[in-house]
Parts: C-alpha cells; structure tokens; sequence
C-alpha cells in the first residue's frame, strides 16, 4: 500500500499452503494456517516445501517457527519507489529478490518484472525448480554445469506497487493466481 504522500506498508499474508489447515474457525469463514509445519515437526524430514529441518528449528515453548515472509520497501533517493512481497513458503525470498533484481538491475517495469519466469533452488532437495519462459539454451547450458533442472508449476504470486518519477502509482498482480487483484484510487 502507498498513500498520496508516499508513505507504504508492506504485508505477507499466508495460510501456509493452499487453505492452511482446511479448517474454518466457527462461522467466521476464516480459514486457520498451517504455519506448524515450519517448525520442524522431525529433524532430518522434509516439510511440505521439502525443507529439511534441523534441532534448532524444533517445536518448542516460546519458540516462532522458521519464517521466509519478506515484505519489502525499496526507497530510491529518499522515496518510497517499489513495494512488493509474496506468498510461497520457502519460495518466497527468491521470488520477492527477484522481483528486485529484475526492476533495479535489469530496468524492467513492475509489470515486466512480474510476468518474468522465476528460479529457484533450496539446497534440499538438490535441483536447480524453474518456471516455463527460460531459454532452452539456458537450461541446457546450466545442465551442462551440472544443476538438475527441474521444471516447476507456478512460484509465488507477488502484489507489487511501483512510484514512477512523477508519483504516479504502478500496481501489478502476479497473474500465476487468478484470485488477485491490483486497485486504487
């Protein structure tokens, strides 16, 4: 969110996987997260990202589980210029770097950088997860260089808010959820 004046919060909103537990708390029609299952439930065993937990991640008292949300700011001279986050578990950080990366380093717009496909790897499991949209030729040559590529279902959704030079607001959905949605006014 943005305000005339330029002021923006960022927020990460997520169940965890799709519908969180399945359970709607009463007649609220408010569906309860699954975030427990950041924790590691049994070291050693993957969550349901693949994420291979260790002790110090373990259930315990006054403990949070391990978190990717990275709702993010980035301020250009002194001005709040993009805000941007997502969705995804342990996809999250690289999607909203992405995000980043494609407006600052490679000058796209904040739809571009929506749009573009995005990549992935976490270690474990040991694979290079890629969206369709990568050049063959680029996948090849990173097979060439020992990842295993995997090709993956849609990563993330990003909502993001672009300041351009003159204060006017860009909003960009990611279009791999169909639900989202960019407004103003």
């Amino acid at each position: 969110m943005v305000d005339k004046d330029g002021n923006a919060v960022a927020v990460t909103y997520t169940l965890n996987t799709t519908f969180g537990t399945g359970i709607v708390a009463g007649n609220t029609g408010i569906l309860l997260n699954n975030q427990m299952d950041d924790f590691s439930a049994k070291p050693g065993v993957p969550n349901v990202y693949g994420l291979v937990g260790g002790e110090a991640n373990a259930v315990g008292p006054k403990k949070r589980p391990l978190s990717s949300m990275s709702p993010t700011i980035v301020v250009k001279d002194g001005k709040t210029w993009l805000v941007t986050g997502s969705p995804g578990g342990s996809r999250i950080i690289t999607t909203v770097l992405q995000m980043v990366v494609n407006t600052i380093d490679f000058g796209m717009n904040v739809a571009e950088a929506t749009n573009a496909p995005r990549f992935h790897h976490q270690w474990l499991p040991d694979e290079l997860r890629v969206e369709k949209g990568f050049s063959p030729d680029t996948l090849k040559l990173l097979e060439q260089k020992g990842q295993k590529v995997a090709l993956k279902e849609a990563m993330g959704s990003t909502q993001s808010i672009m300041v351009g030079p003159d204060g006017e607001l860009y909003g960009a959905s990611d279009p791999r959820s169909v639900d989202d949605l960019t407004a103003g006014y």
